[in-house]
């Protein structure tokens, strides 16, 4: 076995056009990953073969496949159904977004979609038919509707990046049922039936972050049976997923409006498993309304 079979990340970046996959690209380059960006699929495998015979090793491979092939894209599953007989591992990572969000993407960059169709909604349907085989074999699937460039930089640096690279990630989100469940969720949990303190005018306009609103949630009666329960069960389940061979993990907690019943939650269980030494990321996308000023996608 040649040593890129043994310890290179091998990885297929892939999806719906403006859903972020040069984004992703940029993230893995400054990760220290050999990039490159729209290869035709016929090349995967004397690209790996290069790879092969390098004396320097390479800390991993990111390759762009898309739709910009054109007729050279239809021959992917075909070229990787090959490689794959080979017993070399290629990880997917297939990313994609709602459609009204691709839409004003496209509008806001005044890019061409690379199908070219009349109308750009017929463009994306007939991408997110060409692209359904791949995402199905996909082995990490990257929801940006809701992600700005930062938290999607984050989630790539979280899952290959430093030591913990092979390692689990578990990601808990916070977020409000009338914005949308989280499309990457593995794990839901509604906590809406927690008392409420948007009705006490005093906290209406605080966050689930502000120590009163933490106490007024946390120290109920209720609040603290279930979250016995429920951290019980986080920590019998994390092991099974991780011998398994899972390595990322989303449990969304959710609240009516993700201000801060689920807020307030999702921080504390995620307090609670990086104490238990679980590589732990936590985010509340729906604490403000108002634009994030980090930056979209």
């Amino acid at each position: 076995m040649t040593r890129i079979e043994q310890n290179t990340p091998v990885l297929i970046i892939t999806g719906l056009s403006g859903a972020g996959k040069t984004q992703v690209a940029n993230c893995f380059e400054d990760l220290g990953y050999y990039c490159v960006d729209n290869l035709p699929p016929v090349l995967i495998r004397k690209f790996l073969e290069l790879g092969f015979q390098s004396q320097t090793g390479l800390k991993g491979v990111a390759l762009v496949i898309d739709v910009r092939g054109g007729d050279y894209f239809s021959t992917v599953n075909q070229v990787l159904n090959e490689i794959q007989k080979e017993k070399i591992r290629i990880d997917i990572i297939f990313m994609e977004a709602d459609d009204e969000v691709l839409i004003r993407r496209f509008k806001e960059s005044r890019r061409r979609h690379p199908l070219a169709h009349n109308n750009l909604m017929e463009s994306i349907d007939s991408e997110r038919e060409m692209l359904g085989e791949l995402r199905e074999r996909a082995s990490m699937i990257i929801d940006t509707s809701k992600l700005n460039v930062r938290e999607l930089n984050y989630k790539i640096q979280s899952i290959y990046g430093g030591s913990q690279a092979d390692g689990f990630v578990l990601n808990i989100v916070s977020f409000g049922y009338k914005l949308g469940i989280p499309m990457d969720s593995d794990i839901i949990i509604d906590v809406r039936f927690l008392p409420n303190p948007y009705y006490d005018p005093k906290m209406n306009l605080m966050t689930g972050l502000d120590q009163e609103v933490v106490e007024y949630v946390l120290e109920a009666k209720v609040s603290k049976e279930f979250l016995q329960h429920f951290m019980g069960l986080c920590n019998y389940l994390m092991p099974h997923y991780i011998n398994e061979g899972k390595s990322y993990l989303t449990i969304a907690v959710g609240c009516t409006g993700g201000q801060h019943r689920s807020v307030a939650i999702a921080q504390y269980c995620g307090d609670r498993m990086r104490e238990s030494g679980y590589n732990t990321i936590i985010r509340h996308r729906d604490i403000s309304k108002y634009k994030n000023s980090d930056g979209e996608l």
